[in-house]
């Protein structure tokens, strides 16, 4: 009797394969059959459906897709087919959205982008923040918020595009964190004239700044403060760290500032040196700041050297004994010279090693003879 019934469920089973259509999926809890009319749409626009599945499964399931409006708009943009795939599978979500929700959303970008071209260029870098169209009344009060304040509309289009959810939210949080920066900038000595030029820099360095509470300024700030920086340094620091300064914790400070104090034995005049050379060290972790601090001291590198040097404690122990072995390939020592050669970026460090490299290899009594090469 269980192998009648087990027969013919199987034949059961076969005859509805027949009748499933071709690149259909049968239903189950995990997983919904794909809407074939949205798969053959994506399909003559060149997307790679495989991509999408990988992706964002899902939006091939749902019933309702705009799939040829979505691409007409992109189009009429001035995006060729392989833009308008490559954003199809980057975001396959913008599909979803209703075509009188996505024109309104490019007239509300086009009014901070000098053009289609730019607006264009932006949602091909962040699709995700264009084709968020739920929030289209909070990110219009805040680009009229923003606008009021004069600021650039580059500005405000990287800041729609980089940090959306500051755009999605009510404008008072925004305005909230604008008065608080407004009043920190001022109360440091700041001119009023200079305010906007000042918001507009770090608003560009850093576009989450906004997405910060308003308080961790004025925390961060006053424990500064009480550590005996004069307005025009705290002016210097919030530039230098822009809104990192927004994430500190006057704890993690406090414990930051102790170890640097005690490790380089330097005074409180002396560590506020030190802190203005490298704003960094207020942020790293105790064992990040153990850790090379060590790392130079086995490198053979004096305190003294550091407490003249401090931004070396930007580098990582690797990047120091690289730069430390590069630098002795030229005859230079590091050990009984200043660490100022070491410091700095990538770029700046090979213009520091190539200067050092062309004296060696130019004779001081002759200093119009051509260079050798390592070839040579």
């Amino acid at each position: 009797m269980l192998r009648v019934t087990t027969t013919s469920l199987c034949a059961s089973c076969q005859k509805m394969r027949l009748f499933l259509p071709p690149f259909a999926s049968l239903t189950s809890h995990s997983k919904r059959e794909e809407n074939q009319r949205t798969v053959d749409s994506l399909y003559e626009l060149s997307v790679d459906i495989r991509k999408v599945r990988k992706l964002k499964g899902w939006v091939l399931s749902e019933k309702t897709a705009y799939v040829a409006e979505t691409a007409g708009l992109l189009r009429d943009m001035g995006a060729d087919t392989v833009v308008i795939a490559y954003i199809l599978e980057t975001h396959p979500e913008a599909i979803l959205c209703p075509p009188e929700n996505v024109d309104a959303q490019r007239d509300l970008w086009g009014s901070v982008c000098s053009g289609q071209r730019s607006l264009l260029s932006i949602i091909k870098k962040f699709p995700a923040s264009f084709f968020t169209v739920s929030h289209h009344s909070n990110q219009r009060a805040n680009i009229l918020y923003l606008q009021r304040l004069r600021l650039n509309k580059k500005i405000i289009s990287k800041l729609m595009a980089s940090a959306p959810q500051s755009f999605s939210r009510p404008v008072e949080s925004n305005q909230e964190v604008i008065h608080t920066l407004r009043e920190t900038y001022l109360d440091l000595g700041g001119d009023e004239g200079n305010l906007r030029v000042w918001l507009q820099k770090l608003l560009s360095q850093n576009p989450y700044i906004l997405l910060r509470p308003a308080e961790t300024w004025r925390d961060s700030l006053g424990y500064l403060r009480e550590w005996g920086f004069t307005t025009e340094e705290l002016l210097s620091l919030v530039f230098s760290l822009r809104t990192s300064i927004s994430e500190l914790q006057p704890e993690a400070m406090q414990q930051a500032l102790a170890y640097v104090q005690d490790a380089l034995s330097c005074s409180e005049d002396e560590l506020k040196q030190v802190v203005i050379c490298c704003p960094a060290v207020l942020y790293y972790s105790l064992a990040t700041l153990a850790g090379r601090f060590q790392g130079l001291m086995d490198a053979g590198v004096s305190v003294e050297q550091v407490k003249e040097s401090p931004n070396v404690l930007e580098l990582t122990t690797q990047i120091v004994l690289y730069r430390i072995q590069k630098l002795a390939s030229y005859g230079y020592d590091v050990h009984s010279g200043s660490l100022d050669v070491i410091v700095g970026t990538k770029k700046d460090f090979e213009m520091s090693y190539a200067k050092l490299n062309l004296r060696q290899q130019r004779p001081l009594f002759n200093p119009v003879a051509p260079l050798r090469t390592a070839e040579e």
